[in-house]
């Protein structure tokens, strides 16, 4: 495979999953993307945002940039807040997609490895490729996608599939 194969074929999973996710949103109120129905304080307007937030911090981080400017404040990056609107927030989502889609046909070889960031969560001196980059954000992705569709189901009852 190519490098330039392997980068679309990351970028088009990518893209699948956050069908997934966006599918959830479709025929939503700004209420309803607010609503939390179950146990859980997470809500599908706060997951399109909190996607967004993580996928510019690691796209960030793998190319260079400052991964927590890029991500911003964590606590208002999982909320979507009383002045936003869904329509804003996944025209946002579709914005940091492109973006995306651009760094990683930028990036010069997927093996290119950066040092994690010093946190509880990862072993010091620890590194990622641009490749495990994209593979942990399409992971977060697709289980997001999860999570809201479970929101949306107790909703509703729209499925995302079946």
């Amino acid at each position: 495979m190519t490098g330039a194969q392997e980068k679309q074929d990351l970028i088009e999973t990518l893209d699948r999953h956050r069908g997934f996710l966006v599918f959830t949103t479709q025929g939503l109120t700004d209420d309803q993307a607010r609503a939390t129905p179950t146990v859980s304080a997470l809500h599908i307007g706060g997951i399109v945002k909190h996607v967004t937030a993580t996928e510019r911090g690691w796209v960030a981080f793998m190319t260079g940039g400052d991964m927590a400017a890029a991500a911003g404040d964590w606590w208002a990056g999982h909320h979507m807040g009383a002045d936003e609107t869904l329509e804003g927030l996944l025209a946002d989502y579709a914005a940091c997609a492109q973006e995306t889609a651009e760094a990683v046909r930028g990036l010069a070889d997927l093996d290119a490895a950066t040092p994690l960031p010093e946190a509880p969560w990862f072993k010091p001196g620890t590194t990622w490729t641009a490749r495990r980059v994209l593979i942990h954000v399409l992971a977060e992705t697709a289980q997001h996608a999860g999570h809201a569709d479970i929101i949306r189901e107790t909703l509703d009852g729209q499925k995302t599939m079946g």
